[in-house]
């Protein structure tokens, strides 16, 4: 079999790398091989187990990608030879190829915790088989604890809870989401996942999980012992770079290394999504971002660049943009908090504000939109935000995102035309976001 254009992987990245390098290039055949039956949106995971309450509700289809002429293959590559441009696969045989895009994804980190391979101990796969095993398993339990305090664990505890079941969560960093946001705001999502009954434990590590031959009980590092029926590993994900190593390709602890067109070590091979290594948008250096948002941003650029450089000189870096709902309360970041601004060695200010999402402010289902934004002491450059409050956040620090990636200063953010309307946004005479941005620029030298 032959093709001009190879992708391996199909999920987000994989996906969009495909559609986005046919309608660049539409007299070129592409073929994406991956893995799974099924794909699934990834950030839709943890909404399976509540919200959804099934599986196949959380599935992408494959008509996205055959609509457009692009073949697909469920297969599993077993080696690359980059010399020949010829992939080896399980099913379909060879492949000759004559340009390659990665897009193979990430594996759960497995801690290393006494008694983590014990029946009734999973993580978070991104399998639509082991999921509905997973499913079944929460729906029998009646205590579950969940390690790991980031996104998907927090999401998961907030969606299991849903179904009435007494839920622990464990993180061993001081506080839950702690990478993403400052504590005022971590403090703000602990409090809503108490409020609905889920029983929060931070400060502290998993000694051991403990029981016969299945999981029965979690032991903390203090020695407390949570009886459990079931435990949920959410402890982070690893770039899966194995089939790159085997290539020859420069890879990192972060992942394959990539330049700003996407584009390996190799010429004509590129690396999208979760495999590929990322640089933090403001010091370059390596960081441990997987996000879809990000993953498709640089499938668009791998598509429209995998035979000629047209989207030019596009990822200057990674930024993050990150957001979340539990219960009633939505949080979102942009760029730098301020515990890392601090660590970076930024000479930096901070504007905050608390303002009503509504006008006036005694309609029904107003919330409270607390907003904190970070600046360059000298210039007033932004350098990252955060939001807390209903569903307008996650367009909020879009737009603060978008402020960062475009270079706008506190001043510049000052002259904004920003639309309103009461029902929408706050009033026009204290927005969130420009409000934060006053009681910054008090403090910012010019």
């Amino acid at each position: 079999m032959k093709t001009d254009i190879l992708v391996i992987g199909g999920g987000p990245a994989g996906i969009i790398s495909a559609l986005f390098a046919k309608e660049n290039y539409p007299e070129k055949d592409v073929v994406v091989v991956r893995r799974e039956e099924k794909v699934l949106v990834p950030c839709g995971i943890p909404y399976i187990f509540g919200t959804l309450g099934a599986v196949d509700k959380d599935v992408i289809s494959d008509s996205i990608l055959r609509s457009k002429g692009i073949e697909l293959l469920v297969d599993t590559v077993v080696n690359v030879n980059l010399s020949t441009k010829m992939a080896r696969t399980e099913k379909n045989g060879e492949i000759n190829f004559d340009k390659l895009i990665l897009a193979t994804g990430s594996r759960p980190f497995v801690p290393p915790i006494k008694g983590v391979d014990k029946d009734g101990v999973y993580f978070v796969m991104k399998d639509s088989e082991y999921l509905e095993t997973l499913l079944n398993r929460i729906r029998e339990s009646e205590s579950i604890a969940i390690i790991g305090g980031g996104f998907i664990g927090v999401e998961f505890a907030d969606e299991i809870r849903k179904l009435g079941k007494e839920v622990h969560i464990v993180e061993r960093s001081s506080h839950l989401l702690h990478l993403t946001f400052d504590d005022e705001f971590c403090i703000l999502a602990e409090n809503e996942l108490k409020r609905h009954g889920v029983n929060v434990h931070t400060g502290v590590g998993v000694k051991e999980i403990c029981g016969n031959k299945s999981a029965e009980c979690v032991v903390l590092d203090g020695g407390e012992k949570i009886d459990v029926d079931m435990v949920l590993l959410s402890t982070g994900a690893r770039p899966n770079i194995k089939l790159a190593e085997s290539m020859g390709l420069k890879v990192t602890d972060y992942g394959i290394v990539v330049d700003e067109y996407m584009r390996t070590s190799h010429s004509d091979v590129f690396a999208v999504g979760d495999c590929a290594q990322k640089l933090d948008f403001f010091t370059r250096q390596p960081k441990p971002t997987m996000l879809a948002s990000v993953a498709t941003a640089e499938a668009r650029v791998a598509g429209a660049n995998v035979y000629k450089i047209k989207a030019f000189n596009s990822l200057k870096g990674t930024l993050g943009i990150f957001m979340t709902k539990i219960g009633e309360l939505s949080l979102g970041a942009a760029g730098m908090i301020e515990r890392c601004a601090r660590k970076e060695g930024f000479d930096y200010v901070v504007g905050k504000s608390r303002v009503v999402d509504k006008h006036p402010g005694t309609l029904p289902h107003a919330h409270e939109i607390l907003t904190k934004l970070i600046f360059t002491r000298r210039g007033g450059f932004f350098l990252g935000g955060q939001v807390a409050g209903g569903d307008t956040v996650g367009e909020i620090v879009n737009i603060v995102g978008l402020a960062i990636e475009s270079g706008y200063t506190a001043d510049r953010y000052m002259n904004l035309q920003v639309g309103t309307h009461p029902l929408l946004t706050p009033p026009p005479t204290s927005l969130a976001t420009i409000t934060a941005v006053e009681d910054a620029l008090r403090k910012i030298q010019s």
